[in-house]
């Protein structure tokens, strides 16, 4: 058997576990985002290649106004303000919810490109933020990340201040040093444990807590189910692995569940 006919069998057992499944759960990392042309922050030219990734702590933020304009720097220079749509693979995991296979996306990601493609929001837990907004750290008001560079551009600041306290504004993800937001976590267990079918798409699962997830599926006794380019450490432990971009196998998968189930 070719490897391309190695991978078709693959992505039938997918859809064919897809179609059994009652509670699915999808895990996305940066793999996804890439697709949309967001940089990656890890890989070779990655944004850590081309910053410091210790200028990204919440302590440095807090520090001092150089580390914040620096911080600033980096977020403008990174590409994180700029029009991105989402990819075949968001599309694809926005169909699975749509056929009623989904039960939520736990992502790593903070692009808010699952929702652009039509996930429902109360379905996608953020672990590390979302870009499209903006909170004020003294009197907690939150700004549309738009305005906040809007702002910038038509002021020629560095780095934006609130405009009713005069606080530090900043990105609301999660910088280095900052917990990852309880209840989405909590909620992230909790889904985890209780699904019959998790599929990690486009993540190292090398960050955690993060990558947890995946292990808390296994031990509650599902199937996991990898697509990724590159290896990971739960490579040997999953039911399924495919290498591969994943927008092109997500939506072979999701063609192929559509036929079985005729829809």
């Amino acid at each position: 058997m070719t490897n391309k006919d190695d991978q078709e069998l693959n992505l039938s057992i997918v859809a064919d576990e897809i179609i059994r499944s009652r509670r699915i759960v999808a895990f996305t990392g940066a793999g996804v985002s890439t697709e949309s042309g967001i940089p990656d922050f890890r890989s070779p030219g990655g944004i850590w290649s081309r910053f410091d990734p210790w200028d990204f702590t919440m302590d440095r933020f807090l520090s001092n106004e150089s580390s914040r304009r620096k911080q600033w720097q980096i977020l403008r220079e990174g590409g994180f303000f700029g029009v991105v749509e989402p990819n075949p693979a968001h599309f694809a995991l926005a169909r699975l919810e749509e056929l009623g296979k989904l039960d939520c996306v736990i992502t790593q990601n903070i692009d808010n490109l699952h929702q652009k493609a039509g996930n429902t929001p109360d379905r996608v837990l953020e672990l590390h933020g979302n870009m499209q907004w903006i909170v004020c750290l003294d009197c907690t008001k939150r700004y549309k990340t738009d305005a906040i560079v809007e702002q910038l551009k038509s002021t020629g600041m560095d780095v934006p201040q609130c405009e009713d306290c005069g606080g530090i504004l900043k990105p609301d993800v999660v910088f280095f040093g900052e917990s990852l937001p309880y209840n989405i976590l909590n909620a992230s267990v909790e889904y985890s444990k209780s699904c019959d079918l998790f599929i990690a798409i486009g993540s190292s699962l090398a960050v955690t807590p993060a990558a947890y997830m995946p292990s808390y599926a296994l031990e509650s006794g599902a199937k996991l189910v990898i697509i990724n380019i590159g290896e990971t450490p739960l490579d040997s432990r999953a039911n399924v692995l495919i290498q591969g971009k994943a927008g092109l196998v997500m939506s072979r998968i999701i063609e192929k569940v559509s036929q079985r189930l005729c829809v």
